[in-house]
Formats: C-alpha cells, sequence, structure tokens
C-alpha cells in the first residue's frame, strides 16, 4: 500500500493538466489522437511497467538512494553515467520549463475569475504568437471563418498583434511562467525541506481536482464529440503516446524505496504496476470526460481542463479547476526544482563539472549556485519556449535514459552475475528489451526536429565530458 501510494504521488503531476490538450489535439508537429487518447495512456503505461521493473533492480542494487546517474555510476561506469546524468538535466530542468508554461495557463484563468486579465502579448511565446498569427491572415485572405481555429490560435494572434514593439519587433514574453520559477529558486535558495506530509497533500489535492473535473464534466457531455474515435489513426494514438509520456515521469520513484521495501521480490513489482494501474484509470476517465465535453480540435492548450469548461462558460467549475492546478503545478515545480541542482552537484562532487557546482551555502547549507543557475535557465526558456516542443525533448532524454537502464541489466547479469539482488527483474532479457523496443518506438513517434535537438544535446554533453569531465574525474585519478 505504502509503495503504491508513493507511486502515485510521484506520478500524477502536472503532465496530466497540461499534455493532454495538446496529445489529444495535436501541434504543428506531430498529428492529435483525438477521442483515441485513451488508448496512448495505455500504450505508454505498458512501456513504464518495463522500465519501472529494470529500475527497480538497479535501485535494489546501489545501497544508496539516487536517481538514474547514481545507479549508473555504481554499477556501469563513468560514461554511460554521464551520458544519463546530462539526460537527466532534460527530464528535470527542461520538463520543468513545461511545467512553468502550464503554471502560466492555470494562473491566467485563476485570476480572470477575479477580474484581473492578463494581456495576451505576456501570457505566451514569440514563436507561438508568430505562427498564430499567419495562420490568422492566412485564412482571412482566403474569406474562412476565424471561429473554426482553436482558442489558443485566437489568443496567440491576438498577442502578436497586441503587443507593443521594441525597434520593430513584438514584446511577446510568457511573464507568469517567468516569475513562479524565480519564486521558487528563491525560496529553495534559502532552504526547504521535503515532507512525506506535503507530497501526501499534494497526492490528495491532484486525485480530488481530476475527480472533481470528472463527476462535474461529465454532465457536460455530447457523445457526438467522440466521433470519429480516433481521427489519424494509429499514427494519432502513437504519436499521443509520445507526448502524454510526460504524464508518467516520475514512476520510477518507486525504485528508490528498494532498499527499505520488506521482501522486495514481491513488494516492488506489486507497488510499481498498481501504481501505473491506477494512474492510468484515473487518466483514461478524464480524458472521456475531456473529448466528450468539447471538440478535441480545441484543447491544445497549455490548461486544457479548464479550457473546455471556459468553452462551455462554466466558469465557476473554471476557476475551481485553475485553482487546484496551480497548487499541483506548484509542488511539482518545487520538487523538479529541487532535485536538478542535487543532480548537478552529485557530478560536481564526482569530478565531472567543475567544483563551484558542489558548494553549499555557508547559511542556509542549499547547493546555492546551482540552485540560481537552474533558476535562472528554466525561468528564461518559459518565458518564451513553445510548451509542446519543451514536452517532446523532455520525453526523448527520458525514454534513451531508460533505453540505457534497461540495457544496463542485460549488460550486468552476464558481467556481474554474483552482485547481491535484493530484487531482480523478471524475466530477463525479455523484460529488459521489451523497455528497450518499447521506449524507443515512442522516441520514433516525435517529430524529427526532436531528434535533431536530441543529437545536439548529447553532441555537447558528450564534447563537455571529453573536455572537461574526463580530465577531472574521481574516479580517474583515483585508478
Amino acid at each position: 500500500m505504502q509503495l503504491t501510494a508513493l507511486g502515485i504521488g510521484a506520478i500524477m503531476g502536472a503532465g496530466i493538466f497540461s499534455t493532454i490538450g495538446s496529445a489529444s489535439a495535436g501541434g504543428s508537429n506531430h498529428l492529435g489522437a483525438g477521442p483515441a487518447i485513451i488508448l496512448s495512456f495505455i500504450l505508454t503505461a505498458i512501456a513504464c511497467a518495463f522500465a519501472a521493473l529494470c529500475y527497480a533492480e538497479f535501485a535494489a542494487m546501489v545501497p544508496i538512494s539516487g536517481s538514474a546517474y547514481t545507479y549508473a555510476y555504481a554499477t556501469l561506469g563513468e560514461v554511460v553515467a554521464w551520458i544519463i546524468g546530462w539526460d537527466l538535466i532534460l527530464e528535470y530542468a527542461v520538463g520543468n520549463v513545461a511545467v512553468a508554461i502550464s503554471w502560466a495557463g492555470y494562473f491566467r484563468e485563476l485570476v480572470a475569475g477575479f477580474g484581473f486579465v492578463i494581456p495576451n502579448w505576456l501570457a505566451t511565446d514569440y514563436r507561438t504568437a508568430l505562427e498564430s498569427a499567419r495562420k490568422v491572415a492566412e485564412l482571412q485572405t482566403q474569406g474562412g471563418d476565424l471561429t473554426s481555429l482553436s482558442i489558443a490560435v485566437q489568443r496567440a494572434a491576438e498577442a502578436y498583434t497586441q503587443a507593443p514593439q521594441v525597434l520593430g519587433f513584438p514584446v511577446v514574453f510568457n511573464l507568469p511562467a517567468f516569475l513562479i520559477v524565480m519564486g521558487i529558486t528563491w525560496v529553495l535558495v534559502r532552504g526547504i525541506r521535503e515532507s512525506a506530509m506535503l507530497t501526501g497533500a499534494l497526492t490528495i489535492l491532484n486525485i480530488s481536482i481530476l475527480i472533481f473535473f470528472c463527476v462535474v464534466g461529465s454532465r457536460y457531455v455530447d457523445s457526438a464529440n467522440w466521433v470519429p474515435f480516433a481521427p489519424n489513426g494509429w499514427a494519432g494514438i502513437s504519436g499521443a503516446a509520445a507526448i502524454i509520456f510526460f504524464a508518467y515521469i516520475g514512476f520510477d520513484a518507486v525504485s528508490t524505496a528498494a532498499e527499505e521495501t520488506r521482501d522486495p521480490q514481491r513488494n516492488m513489482p506489486i507497488g510499481m504496476i498498481a501504481s501505473l494501474v491506477i494512474c492510468t484509470v484515473i487518466y483514461i476517465a478524464v480524458a472521456i470526460v475531456l473529448t466528450g465535453m468539447v471538440s478535441w480540435r480545441q484543447l491544445g492548450t497549455a490548461e486544457p481542463l479548464a479550457t473546455a469548461f471556459a468553452l462551455l462558460n462554466i466558469n465557476w467549475a473554471r476557476w475551481i479547476i485553475a485553482l487546484g492546478a496551480v497548487c499541483a503545478t506548484t509542488g511539482v515545480l518545487l520538487v523538479f526544482q529541487l532535485g536538478q541542482p542535487r543532480i548537478f552537484f552529485s557530478m560536481a562532487r564526482d569530478g565531472l563539472l567543475p567544483q563551484w557546482a558542489a558548494k553549499v551555502h555557508p547559511k542556509h547549507q542549499t547547493p546555492h549556485v546551482t540552485t540560481i543557475l537552474t533558476g535562472v535557465v528554466v525561468a528564461v526558456f518559459a518565458g518564451i519556449a513553445n510548451i509542446n516542443e519543451i514536452v517532446e525533448l523532455t520525453n526523448i532524454g527520458t525514454l534513451f535514459a531508460f533505453v540505457l537502464v534497461s540495457l544496463g541489466i542485460i549488460i550486468l547479469r552476464r558481467t556481474n552475475p554474483a552482485h547481491p539482488r535484493p530484487f531482480k527483474t523478471p524475466l530477463v532479457p525479455w523484460v529488459p528489451l521489451a523497455a528497450v523496443l518499447s521506449c524507443t518506438y515512442l522516441m520514433i513517434q516525435l517529430p524529427w526536429v526532436t531528434w535533431v535537438r536530441f543529437v545536439v544535446w548529447l553532441a555537447v554533453g558528450i564534447v563537455f565530458y571529453y573536455i572537461y569531465g574526463y580530465r577531472h574525474s574521481h574516479l580517474r585519478q583515483r585508478t
């Protein structure tokens, strides 16, 4: 029961509040699944289940809690650990950019309930505004109806045309997303202690808001919105599965409790699979109601649950959803922003990053340098980046880390079979291979431009490792 609760708390976060919209409606780089998004959730959950079983064996082998970087460093070697650690930057820092953008969208809906309207040009990014303005201009040239465009496109187009200009360029910036990240960074520099009570409260809040959405939203479901069920066929379902993987990030947190689990060989798989099943059932219920309330084409916003109520003019429910989502995503921002500097701290302690990254504040006892650096970078990109592209980049980096971890299980079973394993991944090599194949399949569904960005990111990381990390590695110096 405790492992299952831990898994639900780690999984249930910002993903369901943000990516379900773009996965259903599609974006500039991928097709939408439409109402068939429920099949996408099942597909992603299966891939996560295979990867989670592999993670659990690593966590049981390494006698300390930690991320995939820690596991890989202790078992697979420094180079693989560096690649995974470099990928984890995409999961934590870049992922937090997407969370901040979603937070800003729900915050905008919340303050609108109190009569405070944030201008469109202060609540979106420049690229989205420019592309939306072009769509509107093209439709107007053809004599089309602007109401056929989604609410997100109409808002972004207004942002571009209404924004003040500096040197001829419209000033378009997501100010709420920028400010929330800087605020949380300030809190983390001063020091904050993770609390099981806080985690539990956020989990209960998340589930309560989603149940509220399903109960109230089900009264406004129109079955006509479910036709056609899969407008873009299997391509849309697969592409959406790669996008909504973001809603499952964090499931591997269960594996970190392997050392503290009684009878891990029995309880670890039950806890992981049960938490994945429960979250998937809740996700599917939300998807059924959401796509039944309004047309799936209208859901491509950063705040889709609030958007659905807004389109139906049910403002009291819209504001309740916005309030719950703001609180929930604030907790996610806090945890992710807490985690990234500590990964930098671990890498610097191993000599792979400059030693200033391992400095601790003399008064607050926090890794203040990396916390501030991470906060500034995340805040700036949250102000200028497009949420769909950020989610795709986060997903491909995390999926690649899962592929490496799963391959590591097969390798270690041959190179170090005698190492104590309180939990063993079942059916090796078939389960790890299933994890590799399913995660690779989801990676393939992502747009080619995401692959280009990912390859460039990896190349930069490898160059940095051989320029600095290889020369200053504590492991290499000891050897």
